[in-house]
């Protein structure tokens, strides 16, 4: 029999919901409120978690945030079951790492379906044959939570790195994946090309990232065109090993899927903006994007080694109306343009810009 946390701090629901279960033959642990949840999901060890998210002491997120954080319960499903139905909130539960979000009122089916399946896909990742011990090692380099230097140092030790010169090409859209690439060193634009052949950039990669794997998942060519923006170290990992690793370990699976609703959200982003946001908002935009992801600590603008080019690929213009623009904001005191970097002056006066 399968145990189910249910943390819900009205009563009336909680019970309905609990004999819901318990009539559909799991066993039943119930929490009045979020640090009830996480005491009697260390105690118990549930198969799954259906949570609430306004509650008394803890609500939902903080919850799933311990979960996340404790290596004991990441691997649980987790289910949020909450009266908020808008669009954002529900995007807000996938986002934050949530298995699903079922609204209130449910029907009846509708739980007990999402509960069901969450737990197949658990019992079909355990039937999975055991990784070979090489394979096993990489769990905790392939999606690590916070990677430290030891652990990629120890990657690059385990893996062949490539050397790739400022604007090689990784992979091109269109072309067959057969590996994953991990990013020891260098920074790495990933974009896609119109019919005329304009670049429009939809990510940019640090070190410590992986990228290249989305068609793994999907099962398709690639979508978009990777190229070097620096000179780069990169970690090729085969399609074979990353497949038969995702599938077997269901905490790399939750990490990927984690990683993969960030970068869609981030990408739902940049063409929102694309489509409603005048040339100033976008440029202040990409620029915020741009110093996240050259910063190294809060307290620093470091100057950014990016071209008119690739500004204008990830704003969606012209480099022609790109260059004005800068110019206009360098005039403005926000930035101030040394050759072919560009230093955040005023961050704050961006952030107005971008609204």
């Amino acid at each position: 029999m399968k145990t189910v946390l249910l943390i819900e701090d009205n009563e009336l629901i909680r019970e309905n919901t609990a004999e819901i279960l318990e009539l559909a033959n799991f066993r039943v642990v119930k929490a009045e409120n979020g640090k009830q949840g996480v005491v009697l999901a260390l105690q118990q060890k549930p198969d799954i978690v259906v949570c609430d998210i306004m509650m008394p002491n803890m609500d939902g997120y903080g919850v799933l945030h311990v979960f996340h954080k404790n290596p004991v319960l990441e691997a649980i499903p987790f289910i949020f079951l909450s009266a908020r139905t808008e669009r954002a909130d529900i995007r807000k539960g996938m986002e934050s790492g949530a298995d699903d979000y079922i609204t209130k009122p449910f029907q009846e089916s509708e739980l007990l379906n999402a509960i069901e399946g969450r737990l197949r896909k658990v019992e079909l990742l355990k039937k999975t044959p055991v990784l070979s011990s090489a394979s096993a090692g990489l769990t905790q380099e392939l999606m690590p939570k916070s990677p430290t230097h030891q652990e990629l140092e120890h990657l690059a030790h385990d893996k062949k790195i490539y050397l790739y010169k400022k604007k090689q090409t990784l992979y091109t859209e269109g072309n067959e994946p057969t590996k994953i690439f991990f990013l020891k060193k260098g920074k790495v634009k990933v974009y896609s090309t119109n019919q005329e052949g304009k670049e429009y950039i939809t990510g940019i990669i640090n070190e410590s990232e992986f990228f290249g794997y989305l068609p793994f998942i999907e099962e398709t060519e690639y979508q978009e065109t990777a190229e070097t923006m620096e000179d780069s170290e990169v970690v090729l990992i085969p399609k074979e090993e990353f497949l038969t690793l995702l599938y077997h370990d269901q905490l790399v699976a939750n990490r990927l899927i984690r990683t993969l609703a960030t970068s869609i959200t981030e990408k739902e982003k940049m063409l929102s903006s694309l489509a409603f946001n005048s040339l100033r908002k976008r440029t202040a935009e990409s620029l915020l994007f741009l110093l996240g992801r050259y910063q190294t600590s809060a307290n620093q603008h470091p100057p950014i080694p990016v071209s008119r080019h690739d500004i204008a690929g990830l704003v969606g213009a012209s480099p022609e109306a790109v260059s004005r623009t800068l110019s206009e904001f360098k005039n403005e005191q926000l930035i101030d343009i040394v050759g072919s970097k560009i230093l955040i002056l005023n961050k704050q006066k961006l952030l107005y810009l971008r609204g």
